[in-house]
């Protein structure tokens, strides 16, 4: 079955009127999860602070420090999810910015015949 040159272009813009809208939506759920993970940061910094300002003032417990330990863990592993989340919104940015100019190159072509 072979497909006229009309008929390409009607499903590619159908896949891309498809896919725009979805691109858009997990770009947009990136956004927020990365602002999620910011505002988790900023506070185990907080209560890191605390914590070593309580430690500063008087003897740590052993107990207290493995909590310390694990907050810092946990603060490395959310500073490392951020950087997935920014790697990943970068290369939907970059999709859909393709998207955009294969459009207005189909677009461009189709409007010179």
């Amino acid at each position: 079955m072979s497909l006229n040159s009309n008929s390409k272009d009607s499903v590619a813009d159908g896949l891309v009127e498809l896919l725009t809208p979805a691109v858009q939506e997990i770009d947009e759920r990136v956004n927020g999860v990365r602002q999620s993970q910011v505002e988790l940061r900023q506070q185990i910094d907080r209560l890191a602070d605390e914590l070593k300002k309580i430690s500063e003032s008087q003897e740590m417990p052993d107990e207290l420090d493995s909590y310390v330990k694990k907050l810092n863990n946990s603060k490395r592993r959310v500073m490392i999810v951020n950087n997935i989340l920014q790697n990943t919104q970068d290369r939907l940015t970059k999709l859909q910015q393709n998207i955009e100019k294969e459009n207005a190159a189909r677009k461009a072509a189709l409007t010179k015949t």
